[in-house]
């Protein structure tokens, strides 16, 4: 009995450096299809050229489901589908005009500007007042009603530039654009403008999502490029300045749109879900290239991958398309309502949003009854990533699609790629196919790929 236990002692390292050398071939092998076989860019570039902006409830929405469901179709899933979710429906109208119309020192200027999305119509005539500048909510609040009544609130905190991470910088400033416009409408202003949510220094303005409680009495409410908010800013430290605000944006109904899935079942373990998906989604004023369509398309190319190796999941295999992550995120809700309801049980889920730069490696998140465990081993893979640049991070959350899987007690992930460039094109009109680079979509594809290999081989 001492021999065989001697034996198998001997034999264990032996068998676990067998199995790391076959999984590291496996890895390469799936890097080598990604960056010479991978579908994702021209995927990317027939969704964003010929799709083009896919506002959730706009034609867009409508045709990117359309293709993305012709295209799953092509990917040998044994099911495609459509998930139902009605989605709020939100137009811009014509084109917005800010411009400084009394200033003793320029007279009269336009200024770079983009409507925010939610924000309300400032009627035909527009609207004008005396710009008050300030920093945050709080700021704005101890001005009081008395103070901001009649005026036009410029909310000018920049994005940290000292972050490290461009998404903290983000998420220290975005609360200005998310729910300032609100504040100062509830303080009787008549517009908000706000400094764009990016960290450089131009004439392009960022969109993104603004929230009023009563739609119905939305204010205008736009972002001005970085560069229009310096000089405004210079401009009020010597003088008052007034600004005219036309906005012409509406609400109109709630409108019927769809996730796209597709699903393999798995041949072992089916009833284990491993989800890969980006948000389809974008904008109206872009082709939504980074945001979110390099996603989607490096999520469908894991699909790719696999058919090429012949590899065939042991768990169930599912590919989403999410609708509506800009300004609702209904898609999320239904599907995990969806599944919720069925009692499924989702032992992993991967979402790719934040850009299709080089990745870094993954975020991760789960419930914290399970999180210690996943995380310890999911941290062991790291030797077969790194190689590529990827680590497994203890932290930093998933994606806000996947997010509402955690009651399911798996490990969540988020894809991320090295953020410094990403605020450049964020919710911007630049934010087109040529601002995607091939070889740093497919290495995040890749990623994607190495990890769904390892998830479905060894479970969570």
């Amino acid at each position: 009995m001492k021999k065989i236990l001697i034996l198998l002692c001997c034999l264990l390292p032996i068998l676990t450096f067998a199995q790391e050398d076959e999984d590291a071939f496996k890895i390469r092998e799936i890097y080598d299809i990604s960056l010479t076989q991978g579908d994702a860019y021209e995927t990317l570039e027939h969704l964003c050229t010929k799709v083009g902006g896919r506002l959730s409830g706009s034609p867009g929405a409508a045709a990117a489901v359309d293709y993305g469901k012709a295209k799953f179709e092509t990917m040998g899933f044994d099911s495609v589908w459509l998930q139902p979710c009605m989605v709020p429906h939100w137009e811009r109208g014509d084109k917005e005009v800010v411009k400084i119309v009394a200033s003793q020192t320029i007279g009269t200027q336009g200024l770079n500007a983009v409507a925010l999305g939610g924000t309300g119509s400032s009627g035909k005539v527009g609207v004008a007042g005396e710009v008050i500048e300030v920093k945050g909510i709080e700021e704005l609040k101890a001005l009081g009603a008395a103070k901001v009544r009649g005026k036009v609130v410029f909310y000018n905190r920049p994005m940290d530039p000292l972050q490290v991470s461009t998404f903290a910088a983000y998420g220290g400033a975005v609360d200005q654009r998310v729910y300032g416009p609100a504040a100062a409408m509830e303080l009787g202003a008549v517009a908000t403008l706000v400094r764009s949510m990016t960290t450089k220094l131009d004439d392009v303005p960022h969109s993104g999502v603004t929230y009023f409680e009563d739609r119905s009495k939305a204010i205008p409410a736009v972002a001005i490029s970085t560069k229009d908010a310096e000089m405004l800013s210079a401009l009020l430290e010597k003088e008052p300045v007034r600004v005219y605000v036309k906005t012409d944006c509406q609400w109109m109904p709630d409108k019927l749109s769809y996730n796209v899935v597709g699903e393999i079942k798995g041949s072992r373990f089916p009833d284990e879900i491993i989800l890969v998906g980006g948000h389809l989604d974008s904008w109206d004023l872009n082709q939504g290239a980074h945001d979110d369509g390099a996603g989607c398309t490096q999520a469908l190319d894991v699909i790719n991958t696999f058919n090429k190796l012949n590899i065939k999941p042991q768990r169930t295999l599912r590919c989403v398309w999410f609708m509506n992550e800009e300004n609702g995120q209904e898609g999320a809700k239904a599907y995990a309502n969806w599944s919720n309801d069925r009692g499924e049980k989702h032992i992993a889920a991967i979402e790719s949003d934040r850009g299709g730069f080089t990745p870094r490696g993954f975020t991760t998140e789960a419930d914290e009854k399970v999180y210690k465990t996943h995380i310890k081993k999911a941290k062991e893979w790291d030797k077969l990533l790194s190689p590529y640049g990827i680590v497994i991070k203890p932290s930093g959350g998933s994606g806000a699609d996947v997010t509402r899987l955690k009651p399911q007690m798996g490990l969540l992930f988020g894809l991320q790629p090295d953020s410094q460039r990403y605020f450049d094109y964020h919710h911007a009109p630049n934010d087109n196919f040529e601002a995607v680079n091939k070889r740093e979509l497919e290495l995040g594809a890749a990623a994607m790929s190495s990890l769904v290999y390892l998830l479905d081989k060894y479970g969570m």
